[in-house]
């Protein structure tokens, strides 16, 4: 098992910057990568970012590329999204979640194990 608990979120306005956290608890030495996921009201979850534990390779969507960044401290156990240049459509739920196993995709929500509870990030304009 896997815990994740997300912080971070919060009210900000169209062009500010937040960083959300995700820190994971219990069998981590079992994650293969982490990822971040996003789903607004009314949508489906979609995809932002990937990070692998090992090696910290990255990749995001298209929509977040250059404006968000991921990042890890594995000490910590933690990982990081940074979000800059912030818009009204980045407002959503974001979630943090873990693959413990190597996958053919790391874009899709079914690609991973655990999931945490979500933190909300509502973006004005």
């Amino acid at each position: 098992q896997v815990q994740l608990v997300e912080s971070g979120g919060g009210l900000v306005q169209a062009g500010g910057s937040l960083r959300l956290s995700c820190a994971a608890s219990g069998r981590t030495f079992r994650s293969y990568a982490m990822g971040w996921f996003r789903q607004a009201p009314g949508k489906e979850r979609e995809f932002v970012a990937t990070i692998r534990w090992s090696g910290g390779s990255t990749y995001y969507a298209d929509s977040v590329k250059g404006r968000f960044t991921i990042s890890r401290d594995n000490a910590k156990n933690t990982v990081y999204l940074q979000m800059n240049s912030l818009k009204p459509e980045d407002t959503a739920v974001y979630f943090c979640a873990v693959q413990t196993n190597i996958r053919s995709t790391a874009v899709i929500s079914g690609a991973y194990d655990y999931w945490g509870q979500g933190t909300q990030v509502t973006v004005s304009s």
